[in-house]
């Protein structure tokens, strides 16, 4: 299927590992130049197989001189058409437990470091009448899940935000939307293994096995069931598609809408 933006070109935050990695592969597999930002050069010589062609972008969009950088070094190789906006997920914890400081960390990674990055390129879009962000959440926009205070608050916070966007730049051919994972066997859900084996004096391969059990589908996601989503979201098929959060979760939210 040809989805309509080959040669344009796509800056994937978080893009060397997990979920962002399989976005930038899907999207590189549709003819897109991707840019691949990470914090990690080793992380990126494991992964750059995989994106024939990409280009790295090293900064950690938690600190505001790599966020100018990024984009930046973006701008040198753009223009940029596609942002998919991507972040490490905050620790679990409960509300009794965590710091003002991780609260003000956690807001600076997953919500404040993504609408800069985002802000930065939205005049070039608007001026092209073309552009697609989409933001990597979690499921628990739309339901809430125990022990994760920081991301249910935070992946709320950028979802209202990004809700906005989408309403005020549609007239510019720009569209805004969230691709929600469920638990998806990735780095990021290991620490929420490990959290939860400690808590319940269990055994992580017993959480991991009781979560997947717990999926309707009755199996943990990958980055194949995640990336294609990421890549039509980017394409022009999508053109009337915006403001929306698409769960891709094998069934596991209990949302009615």
């Amino acid at each position: 299927m040809n989805l309509g933006i080959d040669g344009e070109t796509a800056l994937v935050l978080g893009g060397t590992q997990g979920l962002g990695l399989s976005c930038a592969e899907a999207l590189g597999g549709a003819g897109v130049h991707v840019l691949m930002n990470g914090r990690s050069s080793t992380a990126w010589e494991a992964a750059r197989g995989r994106v024939p062609n990409a280009v790295f972008i090293q900064g950690d969009i938690s600190k505001p001189t790599d966020r100018e950088m990024i984009c930046r070094s973006a701008d040198a190789r753009g223009p940029v058409s596609i942002i998919v906006t991507n972040a490490g997920g905050p620790p679990a914890g409960q509300f009794e437990e965590l710091t003002s400081q991780q609260w003000r960390d956690a807001f600076e990674t997953n919500v404040l470091g993504v609408l800069e990055i985002v802000r930065h390129f939205l005049p070039g879009m608007k001026a092209r009448r073309f552009g697609r962000v989409i933001n990597i959440t979690s499921f628990v926009v739309k339901e809430l899940y125990p022990n994760m205070s920081l991301s249910n608050s935070m992946r709320i916070g950028l979802t209202g935000a990004m809700g906005s966007l989408a309403r005020e730049c549609a007239a510019y051919g720009i569209t805004v939307n969230g691709v929600l994972p469920g638990l998806m066997d990735t780095g990021a859900l290991q620490r929420v293994i490990r959290d939860r084996a400690g808590r319940n004096a269990v055994t992580e391969d017993t959480v991991k096995r009781d979560m997947a059990e717990g999926v309707p589908m009755k199996r943990l996601g990958t980055g194949d069931d995640f990336g294609p989503v990421c890549a039509f979201l980017a394409s022009r098929l999508a053109a009337y598609i915006t403001g929306q959060n698409i769960c891709v979760d094998g069934g596991l939210t209990r949302n009615v809408v």
